[in-house]
């Protein structure tokens, strides 16, 4: 075990190494230059104004060597400095994290409670009514964009409930029922995708364990069925439940930054969009970054949880 996770935290720090060369790469072939955006007025600026501001900002330096200057700061806890706000990145970002962490795990949380009943339910009932309702209603979420989702909820709520999101943001240890009243319908309606996918895999995984001869060996035993389901079916049913949350983590994280947009929520999501606009580099970086990082942590937890939902499985070789 000890073995397997020394060499996935690495496999994690080359995945993280090789997502900035291809993010700091990336950035910089985008059109548009960020001196000529903080210049402002570019009538009122020379060439000459213009490649003074890039060169105090680094940009004329051979990209290797801004690479190697980036990655040195960062290794010694240095992640730049804004170039638009002057403030080191991490001071700007802190602020803006629980909030997305607190989204995240809303959404992931909503997405679990939802997906597991319902694909139970959608199994045992297989072909029935309430099996027929539940997939024609996880189709239709999966094929809602969250964006649009998010809209219509914005506008629908106001119009017909007066309904509009709480301004400003209060957290959950100084104002428990305003944060729930302000982050509750977001999460739902990011999870929403999520839970739809969950339904899904955790009917197929139970259909395909139903089957089995040791399910069938529980009941003649005389096991009572909700111990054949929630002993032996929906425990084994859950490695591709797990598998595939994992796999969509990174699809929710990446959801924040449009929910975060439309509901006015101070995360990092909106911070994104506004650092893209400003061609605003070591911010941009920071943040990819970190997403980067919360989604491999999210899948190494997931490999990691094998062991323990199978106990077939074993990490000790």
């Amino acid at each position: 075990m000890q073995r397997y996770l020394i060499q996935r935290l690495l496999y994690t720090f080359v995945s993280l190494v090789g997502l900035s060369i291809l993010v700091f790469i990336l950035l910089r072939a985008v059109p548009g230059d960020a001196a000529v955006i903080l210049a402002g007025d570019e009538s009122a600026m020379t060439e000459a104004d213009i490649d003074e501001i890039r060169t105090e900002m680094g940009l004329n330096d051979p990209l290797v060597v801004q690479y190697v200057r980036w990655g040195g700061g960062v290794v010694q806890g240095d992640w730049g400095i804004s170039l638009f706000t002057s403030q080191p990145v991490l001071s700007l970002i802190w602020p803006r994290l629980p909030v997305s962490v607190e989204l995240g795990l809303m959404a992931m949380l909503f997405a679990v409670l939802i997906a597991a009943p319902l694909g139970i339910l959608a199994a045992l009932q297989q072909d029935g009514f309430s099996d027929q309702v539940l997939r024609f209603i996880s189709i239709l979420f999966l094929a809602l964009p969250n964006f649009w989702l998010s809209t219509m909820v914005l506008v629908l709520g106001s119009r017909w409930y007066g309904w509009v999101p709480p301004v400003g943001y209060e957290s959950i240890f100084s104002n428990p029922w305003y944060n729930l009243q302000q982050f509750t319908i977001p999460a739902i309606v990011l999870g929403t995708s999520l839970a739809a996918s969950l339904m899904r895999m955790m009917r197929s995984s139970m259909l395909e364990v139903m089957r089995e001869d040791y399910i069938r060996t529980a009941r003649a035993k005389g096991l009572v069925e909700r111990k054949v389901v929630l002993r032996h079916m929906l425990r084994n049913s859950l490695i591709p439940v797990v598998t595939l949350f994992g796999l969509m983590a990174g699809v929710v994280i990446g959801g924040t930054v449009i929910t975060e947009s439309i509901f006015s929520l101070p995360g990092m999501g909106r911070l994104v969009i506004d650092t893209i606009n400003r061609r605003d580099y070591p911010m941009v970086q920071a943040l990819i970054m970190i997403f980067g990082f919360a989604t491999l942590m999210i899948n190494l937890l997931t490999d990691l949880s094998y062991a323990w939902l199978d106990p077939r499985i074993s990490y000790s070789k």
